[in-house]
């Protein structure tokens, strides 16, 4: 399941508890972040079982584009999280609507 970016902007104006995993790089991170826990993709794995997150909560997983994120999502399903959801175009669609508001 997805989430566009209005949609979750919405959500985060509104205080809804919402876990943001951003899993891009470091460098990608620090050019650019909404705030979200930093673990890049290829240390996922290692990370969930560690993560203090509760099973049921909701979690938006985000990347630069989308395709990183898709596959944390299926992680967090397969570790038994319910409610995972994909930033739809990632960084780039949150940026070019930050760029198309000013």
């Amino acid at each position: 399941m997805n989430i566009s970016v209005t949609e979750l902007k919405a959500k985060l104006a509104t205080d809804e508890q919402i876990s943001l995993i951003d899993v891009r790089e470091q460098y990608e991170h620090d050019e650019y972040n909404i705030g979200g826990q930093l673990i890049p993709i290829g240390s996922l794995t290692a990370a969930i079982p560690n993560l203090e997150l509760e099973k049921d909560e909701t979690i938006v997983v985000y990347c630069r584009s989308g395709n990183r994120s898709m596959m944390g999502q299926h992680l967090f399903k397969a570790a038994g999280f319910s409610t995972v959801l994909n930033l739809e175009g990632g960084m780039l669609a949150w940026q070019e609507m930050e760029n198309n508001t000013k």
